[in-house]
């Protein structure tokens, strides 16, 4: 526990030193979640979050009764990116762990039922196939994700 200046406590972080809850700041040093490789994460997680926003506000927009599980879920997926850019950036692990997972899920779970019933998928999502109208991106960025995760922890 820290006593703040109006003399009440704080918790700790016991990994970090900082208070709980709070961006741990960069040091510098390269050796944040978001720095070094860790930056194309960011990247790669903003473009998606781009491109799937982007397309699931235009196919919302248009043409939302042809398929609105598929177009909403490629929403949430965007949002899911979105919120691994921010996290991963700003170097917050506990959300970025929490988003990744929620995201390998979404892969696994829409992919299957994407395949095994292709009627209730009348239109492609981004994790539809895992993922394959984007190359298998989606399917692999949430392990690259928990690996790069993992092994900062270490460092």
């Amino acid at each position: 526990m820290n006593e703040t200046a109006d003399g009440h406590d704080t918790p700790v972080d016991t990994d970090s030193g900082h208070e709980a809850g709070a961006a741990v700041p960069s040091s510098g040093d390269g050796h944040g979640i978001g720095s070094g490789p860790g930056r194309v994460l960011v990247a790669v997680y903003a473009v998606f979050a781009l491109a799937a926003g982007s397309r699931a506000a235009v196919q919302i927009a248009r043409q939302f009764d042809e398929a609105p599980l598929a177009y909403s879920l490629s929403a949430f997926a965007a949002v899911v990116y979105l919120l691994l850019a921010v996290a991963l950036a700003t170097g917050r692990r506990t959300l970025a762990l929490v988003a990744c997972g929620i995201e390998l899920a979404g892969v696994l779970i829409v992919g299957t039922l994407s395949l095994a019933d292709p009627a209730a998928f009348p239109k492609a999502t981004v994790w539809s196939g895992f993922g394959s109208g984007y190359v298998f991106i989606p399917m692999v960025l949430p392990l690259i994700g928990l690996y790069w995760l993992s092994r900062r922890k270490q460092a």
